[in-house]
């Protein structure tokens, strides 16, 4: 998705807005001037561009750290190795060149995603399926490790003023533009060194490795 400064969406929200405050002030020109029928249509045209505008600015703020997927891509690389008993080291790089490193615990590593499905509606507006890396963690084999054993779960996502994800799942009337996937997630034990790609389809999440084995 393109950087909210150069997005479509936040260039039609500045347009808009400023279209429906000139037509508000032209507005208030006319009832100063007892023209109230001019003075009643200026604000309703003007209150409905500031209306579409805070609508274009919601989708763009949104969508702000979605990538686009077009087909299978590799959302990052992992290195992983046992640091212990039940405790994974894990690097991830990201395809933008930043790099973090984890503690895990845990017998595998796992690693959930967004995905928005926009319905054929929107894509006519530009807006395609997109994904966004959620969290990684740990999991134990055992369920019962996993009801009492330590947790670790390490946000990969944005916190954002608008989440579009969220907003689906509360509110039904999205769907005919938008579908918020849950399952998107992978999974694999970490018994060695090993190096993998996490790679991201319109149907979910998958773990490969890369390295010798």
């Amino acid at each position: 998705m393109p950087d909210l400064a150069t997005s479509p969406f936040a260039i039609a929200s500045i347009v808009l807005a400023a279209l429906g405050a000139i037509l508000i002030l032209a507005g208030l020109v006319s009832l100063l001037r007892a023209r109230p029928l001019r003075f009643a249509i200026r604000m309703l045209a003007g209150l409905l561009l500031l209306s579409l505008g805070g609508l274009a600015g919601a989708v763009a703020v949104g969508i702000e750290g979605y990538r686009a997927l077009t087909r299978e891509e590799v959302a990052a690389r992992l290195i992983v190795q046992p640091a212990g008993p039940q405790r994974i080291a894990a690097t991830l790089r990201f395809p933008d060149g930043r790099e973090q490193k984890y503690e895990i615990a845990g017998d595998e590593i796992y690693v959930d995603a967004h995905i928005l499905k926009w319905k054929p509606a929107a894509n006519v507006l530009g807006l395609h399926t997109a994904y966004e890396l959620d969290r990684v963690a740990g999991r134990y084999r055992a369920v019962e490790q996993e009801r009492s054993a330590p947790r670790t779960v390490h946000a990969l996502g944005r916190d954002r003023p608008v989440d579009l994800f969220r907003l689906r799942q509360r509110y039904a009337f999205l769907e005919v533009l938008l579908d918020a996937e849950y399952g998107s997630a992978s999974f694999v034990p970490v018994t060695r060194r090993a190096e993998l790609e996490l790679r991201v389809s319109t149907t979910g999440l998958l773990i490969r490795e890369t390295g010798p084995k």
